[in-house]
């Protein structure tokens, strides 16, 4: 099938991510047809497939994407002095970075479950490894005396839920700015990993 006038795939490529993940986020995963996806982009349905062989391609590569820049972006952190400005860093990192990525953020926890088996299992893996740095953070602190935590990797899901959680309610605009949430949600977590 001839690609639709206008389209290159420098241009539609990134337009079918992107309308991918507006309908995933709107409509969710199930619901959405790649026709959907074809209309909201402008191309004929078959012209899809020159970029995806399929929808779970689409949904695993969205939420590969999203976890790469999220690790890419917190490396490039200037590196904390202690175990308290490590936790504070990332309290804030994870808030500000969350904030941008709505759309991500909600396919990235809502879609896991229409992950086939092995993609659900990278993800899974890129996942942990986000999270293990948190429980570094914390683990660092429990030794040097600065935190008491009983369960270090019980209270880095905590927090990681705690700060995502900021997505479902946050907006640009409302009562509070984004720096208004970060001191009261880094208040928060400073006082949860105290005595």
């Amino acid at each position: 099938m001839a690609r639709t006038a206008g389209s290159h795939s420098d241009i539609t490529g990134p337009r079918v991510r992107a309308a991918a993940l507006k309908l995933f986020a709107q409509h969710g995963y199930a619901a959405v047809s790649m026709r959907q996806i074809a209309r909201d982009v402008g191309v004929q349905a078959g012209a899809l497939y020159n970029y995806t062989p399929d929808k779970q391609t689409l949904l695993f590569d969205l939420m590969r994407n999203h976890m790469h820049e999220l690790m890419q972006a917190r490396q490039e952190l200037p590196a904390p002095e202690d175990a308290q400005s490590a936790l504070e860093q990332f309290t804030r990192f994870h808030l500000q970075f969350h904030a941008e990525r709505p759309d991500e953020v909600f396919i990235a926890y809502m879609e896991l479950r229409n992950l086939n088996p092995e993609n659900f299992a990278e993800i899974e893996t890129l996942r942990r490894r986000y999270e293990d740095a948190l429980e570094d953070i914390l683990k660092t602190g429990v030794a040097s005396g600065q935190f008491q935590v009983h369960d270090t990797k019980i209270a880095a899901m905590a927090v990681i839920a705690m700060l995502t959680g900021v997505n479902t309610w946050f907006r640009q605009g409302g009562r509070l700015s984004l720096g208004e949430v970060e001191k009261i949600y880094w208040d928060m977590v400073r006082k949860s990993v105290h005595a």
